[in-house]
């Protein structure tokens, strides 16, 4: 494309369609008036967006309801956003599964679903389930593959900007993995690749605890924590996509380790996963002493962990998800410390989405994409 300047009608254009289109998304139908308006373009104007929009296919004339026609005669002709002109997915790849979200492109879910995945399978079983469950989905609601407009995934890691995982030890076989690489192979559209922690901050945040607060901290409370950030309602990824991995605090001369912390025995906690950790707190809330300080000891790990980002980066709230929304009283000890703590203690509260988040937080990125591409002025706005 050449130089554009300030007088280029084809800027104009396409400056034109991205404000009329954004108006009719933001409702659910308006007349050329209406729109005209709104947007303080000329009538004729709007008229010719909107023809370039329904020959795109992001624009539909909306039926006149009869009764309506009947008692005023001929109505204005209303028009509307096509949501369900592209579709979204979102992922979500976990240790012991897989998860899968489908949306239209308002962002409103039109399906789900989810498969167990052996926590010792490969990257190759795991994908393979991953991409069982999204052709089961888009068979089950009727969503050809060729609809869709991008794909979000979330997955545990330090995620690189071109989608590979630079270090994940959570799950075998994933550090070093080509991860949007390998997903692209299945999809025509774009696949966007975020660490889990991000992906669910941005969830709670779109429709969450966190849909007030634009400097908010999220934290996945699991073996290892980690923590997504967004400031000024942006999400912090930093330099190089680590940053939030606050489960690396314990290598900075700390001795005590998860499998220390947890252990309700004079020896480390073995295996160190998700089933023998809620044997721990099962036994913790039914009693057990050692269970009951164990459980203690790693709440307060958790706490240091999250006072140390809160210092960093001066959040209007902290948000407790992952394993942390199944401990009792954990959100009260956490305001308590932090307050010890920090300079300015932030509100704390508890994960709306819960399990959902990550998924939610891959569709909500694919949703950013489209956007970003269907409100820009550097390229023409077409539908697929």
């Amino acid at each position: 494309m050449g130089r554009l300047t300030g007088g280029d009608p084809s800027l104009l254009r396409r400056i034109n369609s991205a404000v009329v289109l954004h108006t009719l998304r933001a409702t659910d139908s308006a007349t050329l008036t209406e729109v005209a308006r709104v947007t303080g373009l000329s009538r004729p104007t709007v008229e010719g967006v909107v023809e370039g929009l329904i020959d795109a296919g992001l624009v539909v004339e909306k039926a006149a309801e009869e009764g309506a026609a009947r008692r005023q005669g001929r109505p204005a002709r209303r028009f509307r956003f096509r949501a369900e002109a592209g579709h979204l997915l979102g992922l979500e790849i976990g240790a012991h599964g897989v998860a899968v979200l489908l949306s239209d492109l308002d962002g409103r879910l039109l399906g789900s679903t989810a498969k167990d995945v052996s926590e010792t399978a490969s990257a190759d079983e795991r994908l393979e389930r991953l991409r069982t469950a999204v052709a089961d989905l888009l068979r089950r609601s009727g969503i050809a593959r060729g609809s869709l407009q991008a794909v979000g995934v979330g997955t545990p890691g330090i995620v690189e900007a071109d989608g590979t995982v630079r270090l994940g030890t959570a799950l075998p076989e994933w550090t070093g993995l080509q991860l949007g690489e390998r997903l692209q192979r299945s999809f025509k559209c774009p696949v966007l690749v975020e660490n889990d922690a991000n992906a669910a901050a941005v969830a709670e945040h779109w429709k969450g605890a966190g849909v007030d607060s634009d400097d908010m901290v999220f934290v996945l409370a699991g073996l290892s924590p980690g923590a997504g950030s967004l400031i000024g309602g942006r999400l912090h990824r930093g330099y190089g996509g680590a940053a939030g991995e606050i489960g690396a605090l314990h290598l900075l001369g700390r001795e005590a380790t998860p499998e220390t912390l947890l252990s309700t025995t004079d020896t480390p906690l073995h295996p160190l996963d998700e089933q023998a950790v809620a044997e721990v707190f099962k036994h913790a809330r039914e009693g057990d002493e050692r269970a009951r300080a164990a459980v203690d000891r790693f709440i307060r790990r958790l706490v240091h962990d999250v006072a140390a980002l809160v210092l960093a980066l001066d959040p209007e709230l902290v948000v407790i998800g992952g394993w942390a929304t199944g401990l009792d009283g954990v959100l009260e000890p956490l305001r308590q410390e932090l307050a010890r703590y920090c300079l300015r203690p932030p509100r704390v509260a508890q994960s709306v989405l819960g399990e959902a988040a990550v998924a939610m937080g891959a569709l909500r990125l694919a949703l950013d994409h489209v956007e970003a591409q269907l409100f820009a002025v550097e390229g023409t706005v077409t539908g697929r």
